[in-house]
């Protein structure tokens, strides 16, 4: 486990580190839409009986609504619902489906739709590129206070650092509210006495 970065906080330590057995979003979540995917070196998606004859069908179908997928694919992979530049190491390779069914029994709008299904390959790609973070909390006597994995995207904005943070504050008000107890004969509040 690599730490990427270390952050301090109130006399405590977040310690950010990538993930080395992220759970695999088209596996262990539970996905709105549907990835199928042809690729001769790589099983991507969420099906494996898939060929290209059976995404055209898929894509064909006016019961869906369908974007494209394409891999990016130089010193390792990346997937995107936009084409990328490059066109000598990228192309489409997939595509990702809701039918019209499912959105009706959501009770989402098209839009909406969409959104999930660019979140949900946003978050594939974050998977297939390493893009998935936890944190460890040391204290100022190295203890470990907390950890907690499973942050697919950039740590920053992935809410990974304000967990951490509030993992911190809770047990600074934790060890606040026992010494306050242990000081004020336990009594919950020596300020209100």
């Amino acid at each position: 486990m690599d730490t990427v970065d270390t952050i301090e906080h109130k006399e405590y330590t977040i310690n950010i580190i990538q993930d080395s057995f992220p759970e695999n979003p088209r596996k262990d979540f539970e996905p709105m839409a549907t990835i199928v995917c042809v690729h001769s070196r790589y099983n991507l998606g969420d099906r494996e009986d898939c060929d290209t004859d059976t995404i055209k069908e898929i894509a064909n179908d006016k019961d869906n609504l369908v974007l494209p997928l394409y891999l990016y694919d130089h010193s390792g992979i990346t997937i995107s619902t936009k084409p990328f530049s490059c066109r000598w190491d990228s192309g489409q390779v997939g595509i990702i489906y809701i039918s019209y069914s499912d959105i009706e029994k959501n009770k989402i709008t098209e839009k909406q739709a969409i959104e999930i299904m660019n979140g949900e390959v946003e978050t594939y790609d974050n998977y297939l590129t390493g893009n998935v973070y936890g944190y460890e909390v040391i204290d100022k006597n190295d203890k470990d206070i907390d950890s907690c994995w499973g942050y697919y995207g950039n740590y920053n904005t992935s809410g990974l650092v304000d967990d951490a943070k509030s993992i911190i504050d809770c047990d600074i008000e934790s060890c606040t509210n026992a010494l306050n107890k242990i000081f004020t004969g336990n009594k919950t509040n020596a300020n209100q006495y």
